[in-house]
């Protein structure tokens, strides 16, 4: 089969590009710019374009199947070539419908925690020798690519995200993968760019419930309120499990699971992952792991890539980096760090670099989520405000919204890196929060910062 990717530079793109190459595909693709470590990792399986840009050239009836990506727009050129000659035009998550709909589909839902529990369901089935299709959205210790596609495995494990599915296909991702077990982590608004609304997020997910076949099997988060209610009222004929946070405990600095065999020491810490456990661990036992193999296999989980990842420590200090970025996050992932390290000082560091962190009304979710640290600093770069169309941040805007007591503000990546290397680094818990790298961080360099 042949088939051509408009904008195969993306993160998920680019995975799957590779995934259908070891399949036996042709693959072929376009984009105009192609960052690290996706042009890398094209580069070394022989699939990164000779030039960028667009070229309708490329695209001929030789093609069975188009691909395209988000990144790419309405009136790209190769996509009007494709329309004009009637080539099959798949989004995303359409595709991985396509080639797992004779399979059981596993997908991951919520606002937050799905990338986290997808990859410690996949760890925990690598760790027995459980072979399975995925699509996870985090690079994973002991996993070559972020997808995997192949003819003879039973279950497909999907990250549903809720994002738009492609430029022409304005559905949430999740809403097209119709899944026979899914889990329902929680529902915090994000995306204001594409949900104007809290109510018009939260019908996505009222959607996606109603999208699981019938007889199918939702796990479900019942701590959270939104989620419950969703579920309580949906007329969806489905089997419901619901999950809650298990009891744990914090000793020096580490994190202890109570189990049926007693406390377990975990390597990931915060109440959010704690839960997300719990979530794991259901939809592994619906896939046929039982609770002492779980137990087992989840003792090793370090985290999924820039989820809470210790970049740095010293006798005294210690740092981490995480993507959290929307109010929820911030607020869960700062919370962690504190009550894992009561006793250290606690400075967070969040990046304001998506859509939503930067809209002046969406501002407001964010008050009192860095309440839990010591020192807290906001970034944001005013030309990321511009480039988003827009209206402009003011520092003071930005100090009212967090109402957090000496927070400070900086605008200019360098200002920031010179505060950072200024610090007197004892006993301190360093957090930095991004979707983005504050304008050119070396997160490398952390280290020696401590």
């Amino acid at each position: 089969m042949n088939v051509h990717f408009i904008a195969i530079g993306g993160a998920a793109m680019h995975n799957l590009a590779i995934a259908l190459q070891d399949k036996g595909y042709t693959v072929s693709g376009s984009d105009d710019i192609i960052y690290e470590p996706s042009k890398t990792r094209l580069q070394q399986h022989g699939l990164l374009p000779e030039a960028f840009g667009w070229f309708p050239d490329k695209i001929t009836h030789s093609i069975d199947a188009i691909i395209l990506g988000m990144h790419a727009r309405k009136d790209n050129p190769e996509l009007l070539k494709a329309e004009a000659l009637g080539l099959k035009i798949y989004s995303y998550p359409e595709f991985l419908y396509e080639q797992s709909k004779f399979k059981t589909r596993v997908v991951i839902a919520g606002s937050h925690g799905k990338t986290t529990i997808t990859s410690m369901i996949l760890h925990v089935l690598n760790y027995h020798d459980i072979e399975v299709d995925y699509m996870v959205g985090a690079q994973l210790e002991g996993f070559d690519n972020m997808v995997k596609l192949s003819d003879d495995s039973e279950f497909m494990v999907l990250e549903g995200d809720e994002y738009l599915s492609s430029p022409i296909d304005r559905r949430p991702k999740f809403h097209l993968y119709e899944p026979n077990i899914a889990l329902l982590s929680g529902i915090a608004w994000d995306h204001i760019n594409v949900f104007p609304t809290y109510e018009n997020y939260v019908d996505q997910f009222k959607i996606f419930i109603d999208s699981i076949v019938n007889g199918g099997i939702l796990v479900y988060n019942e701590e959270d309120p939104e989620v419950k209610q969703l579920v309580e009222h949906t007329e969806n004929p489905i089997r419901k499990h619901p999950y809650q946070t298990p009891a744990y405990e914090i000793v020096d600095g580490e994190t202890y699971l109570e189990t049926p065999d007693g406390p377990m020491p975990v390597e990931v810490f915060g109440k959010h992952n704690l839960s997300n456990i719990a979530g794991a661990k259901w939809i592994c036992q619906h896939m046929g792991v039982d609770e002492a193999d779980f137990y087992e296999a989840i003792a090793s989980f370090k985290g999924a890539s820039k989820r809470l990842e210790k970049i740095g420590e010293s006798a005294n200090s210690i740092a981490f980096k995480d993507f959290a970025h929307s109010p929820s996050k911030v607020k869960a992932t700062t919370n962690a760090v504190r009550n894992q390290f009561p006793d250290k000082h606690l400075l967070a560091c969040l990046e304001l670099h998506t859509y939503s962190s930067l809209n002046a009304d969406f501002l407001k979710e964010y008050k009192k989520t860095l309440a839990a640290a010591d020192e807290a600093v906001v970034f944001y770069s005013p030309e990321a405000v511009k480039i988003k169309h827009l209206d402009d941040v003011s520092i003071d805007q930005i100090k009212a919204a967090f109402d957090k007591e000496n927070l400070k503000v900086y605008t200019n990546p360098d200002d920031f890196k010179a505060f950072l290397f200024s610090k007197k680094w004892q006993n301190t818990a360093l957090l930095l929060m991004s979707s983005g790298n504050y304008g050119g961080l070396d997160f490398n360099q952390i280290n020696q910062l401590l």
